[in-house]
């Protein structure tokens, strides 16, 4: 109740109220005692000065005078009062009516009791403008995520219905060109099955819409037999791993199969874009309440301009829409929500000697 802006008015009013009274009486004894002086002192005006102070004497002509005083006295103060008042809610208005923008301020006066109030409405424009910036955030990235899916989906499926085209039509030499073509149209479909199953998973993660499987599990064992699973296609890209931890047994608590699709991305990222570095290492340690892991590899560094977006859907450092090679575009995207849901966080630095992606996950005490 320290901010109840009704009792701070009231409280000011009776102050107003008992201040106007004090200042009605101050002034009429001035005024008597100016009137007896000149009356006693100058003698051209002693006439006229004892006329007055014998009306002014009479009981009713006193009170009136009074209570003219008083009135003019607590009017005085509440305009003063309300005054500020009356320019938030013009300034207010011209908020509304769009004279001013969103990111107007408000003068916040201290010693006033509307000072609070002039806070607040700085504080509701700083938040209805920051709405208004995310609404605009989110329709934009809305329609570039249709722009987005629309071309990755154009472009397999173009290739295809292009192929199963020519198949339709009999229009091929032989059986092996005839498999070759069944071939290209077998390799766009998976490529376009993976990209709606990564949407339907960032759209699921993104809007809070996935329910998290939550169990306790050991992450060192869990990283562990995933780079078992990894072995065969690290062998096959050249490249060697190693799990780097202290510990044996690190316990956090979380959807086991989300996280394992969080370092399998890591994992095929480091595959793809770090195999001329020829080795892929694990780190788990500890900070305080968070068990730490690092993905890192020794290829060809990020570029700093880069950084900032790495985790955005759909961004691609090499900038090619056109080149299939690569995953949906989704996979890290994807990642940083499922940290997210589990209370964690992820990053990455990337310099000439190494890329290390680093997830931080709250461990179980």
């Amino acid at each position: 109740m320290k901010d109840n802006l009704a009792r701070k008015i009231v409280g000011r009013s009776l102050l107003h109220l008992f201040g106007s009274v004090l200042l009605s009486i101050i002034t009429i004894y001035i005024i008597m005692n100016i009137g007896m002086w000149l009356a006693d002192n100058v003698s051209l005006a002693r006439d006229i000065v004892r006329l007055v102070l014998s009306v002014f004497s009479r009981s009713f002509v006193f009170f009136g005078t009074g209570i003219l005083l008083f009135f003019f006295y607590f009017i005085l103060f509440q305009w003063s009062l309300f005054q500020y008042l009356s320019e938030l809610n013009m300034t207010v208005k011209r908020i509304a009516d769009g004279t001013f923008d969103l990111d107007y301020k408000m003068e916040v006066r201290k010693r006033s009791i509307f000072g609070p109030m002039a806070a607040n409405v700085n504080s509701l424009t700083d938040r209805l403008h920051h709405a208004l910036e995310e609404e605009r955030k989110a329709e934009q990235t809305k329609n570039e995520l249709i722009t987005n899916v629309s071309h990755d989906l154009r472009t397999p499926l173009t290739s295809v219905l292009g192929y199963l085209g020519l198949i339709e039509q009999d229009r091929y030499r032989d059986e092996v060109e005839l498999r070759h073509y069944v071939q290209i149209a077998y390799d766009k479909s998976k490529r376009l099955n993976v990209l709606i199953n990564d949407l339907f998973e960032y759209t699921r993660m993104r809007y809070d819409s996935a329910e998290l499987k939550v169990k306790n599990f050991n992450l060192i064992e869990m990283l562990g037999q995933l780079l078992v699973q990894f072995h065969l296609p690290l062998q096959e890209a050249g490249m060697v791993s190693k799990l780097d931890a202290k510990e044996t047994s690190v316990m956090v608590k979380g959807d086991a199969a989300k996280l394992v699709r969080v370092f399998e991305n890591l994992i095929a990222n480091a595959m793809n874009y770090g195999k001329e570095g020829k080795r892929l290492l694990v780190t788990v340690h500890m900070e305080e309440k968070d068990a730490v892991v690092e993905v890192i590899n020794y290829g060809e560094p990020i570029p700093t301009s880069d950084l900032p977006y790495i985790f955005d859907r759909f961004y691609r450092v090499d900038k090619s829409r056109t080149q299939w090679s690569g995953g949906s575009g989704l996979g890290l995207a994807i990642a940083k929500s499922i940290i997210q849901k589990h209370g964690g966080t992820i990053s990455v630095t990337s310099d000439i000697e190494q890329t290390a992606f680093r997830v931080t996950l709250p461990i179980i005490k």
